[in-house]
């Protein structure tokens, strides 16, 4: 669920403003990530996603946090395939991202606004009323409730995928080093190395389901979803060959760009992969856990899903044809923009949704409880990003600066009494 600026190699920051760079369409992607975990949500509350039309589909739509891994592995990453591409063509010139820099970035994007998310679910959501022990408010604190069964909170179920997120955002430069090596630019060679990825992740949930792990809990670490990352880097590996060396078109790495100008050829495909997905083939739709080979199916299901719905997104020509303009459109972004609060934010304003229209637990209106809920999480998300996260982004070179004078003062003070 996060994004990176092509305009700043290097610089970070998770569903970022892409207007004025080469992939104006990324906002509404997330936009429409997010509010396709809020439908799954809303349908799994209503009890809209075990009967009735469609419900099958409705429970899929968390297929919305695939499409956030992918876009995060590809934003993410390019920075450093970027940086890999040019300094193979200029040795005497390095050029890589700055891994310290791109680390506070993440922090001061993602921790903010979710820590105050965090206070506001354990404080003031009802049966959380009994679990605020010190444990809580550390595990959710620091992004650890998902390491351990019976630790996430209510208003807080959702955020076990920004627990892997974060997982990968910590590991993310020591994949780059693995996938890119230290010199030239072997864009075949990252690609088969990525590949890897993919057969970690399905070992993964293999190895869940052979040794009967809970799948609650070990099903959602990031081995497990490593492929979705993994194909995201991938395709930033096309896109920077494709921009600095693919040369004239109708060369193999162009092939894509000729797919992705066919937007709505790519989104029935998605689409199809959805409702096999949609089957019994990727599990069962409620909580209970799935077998290995179901979660196998589901992830890879998911995986295809992702990618092609983003595929246009990133590749083919971004600034041309009716549907990439209403994409890349001002009310678009902006709803990109607000996106990650209103991932943060949906289930707190779900609970007061049903306690408002009194419903019990699968029982409502999917599409009464879906609209209040997602008009709810967008106002307080809008109110996160114009009063928190923005004030905070436009001064984060200066919170920074500022840090460090801090730590170095007492070594100037021991200096000077010395």
């Amino acid at each position: 669920m996060t994004t990176v600026s092509p305009r700043e190699p290097g610089r970070s920051g998770s569903w970022a403003d892409h207007r004025d760079g080469p992939f104006p369409c990324l906002d509404a992607f997330r936009a429409l990530a997010a509010a396709a975990v809020v439908a799954a949500h809303v349908a799994f509350w209503t009890g809209r996603g075990s009967q009735g039309p469609f419900a099958a589909t409705l429970a899929r739509l968390d297929v919305g946090v695939a499409i956030f891994f992918v876009l995060s592995g590809f934003l993410l990453f390019r920075p450093w395939a970027s940086a890999a591409c040019r300094d193979a063509s200029h040795p005497s010139t390095v050029s890589h991202p700055d891994t310290a820099g791109y680390l506070w970035r993440r922090a001061l994007r993602i921790l903010p606004a979710y820590w105050l998310v965090v206070v506001a679910c354990l404080l003031f959501l009802p049966d959380n009323a009994g679990q605020r022990g010190a444990l809580d408010w550390f595990r959710h604190l620091t992004l650890t409730q998902v390491y351990g069964l019976g630790w996430q909170r209510h208003g807080l179920t959702q955020t076990w995928s920004l627990c892997t997120e974060v997982a990968f955002y910590l590991a993310l430069p020591l994949l780059a080093v693995i996938v890119l090596g230290k010199t030239g630019w072997h864009p075949r060679a990252a690609l088969a190395a990525l590949s890897a990825a993919l057969v970690v992740s399905v070992g993964w949930h293999l190895i869940v389901g052979q040794w009967e792990l809970d799948a609650r809990v070990a099903g959602q670490w990031l081995p497990g979803y490593l492929g979705w990352f993994a194909a995201g880097m991938a395709m930033a590996v096309v896109s920077v060959q494709i921009q600095h060396r693919s040369g004239p078109a109708g060369s193999r790495w162009r092939l894509v760009d000729e797919v992705a100008a066919a937007p709505w050829a790519c989104w029935v495909a998605a689409a199809a992969f959805l409702a096999v997905a949609a089957t019994p083939l990727a599990g069962p739709r409620d909580l209970a856990s799935p077998t290995g080979g179901q979660a196998v199916a589901k992830n890879l299901l998911y995986l295809a899903v992702a990618v092609l719905v983003l595929l246009p997104g990133i590749f083919g020509p971004q600034h041309e044809g009716v549907t990439r303009r209403l994409l890349s459109s001002r009310p678009a972004q902006w709803l990109g923009e607000i996106s990650y609060g209103v991932f943060l934010w949906h289930l707190f304003v779900l609970e007061g949704v049903v306690r408002l229209l009194d419903l019990e637990l699968f029982n409502g209106s999917w599409t009464q409880v879906f609209v209040l809920t997602w008009a709810g999480s967008a106002c307080l998300a809008a109110a996160s990003y114009y009063l928190l996260e923005r004030p905070i982004l436009r001064r984060r070179d200066t919170i920074r600066r500022l840090g460090s004078r801090l730590r170095s003062t007492p070594a100037r003070e021991t200096a000077h009494s010395a």
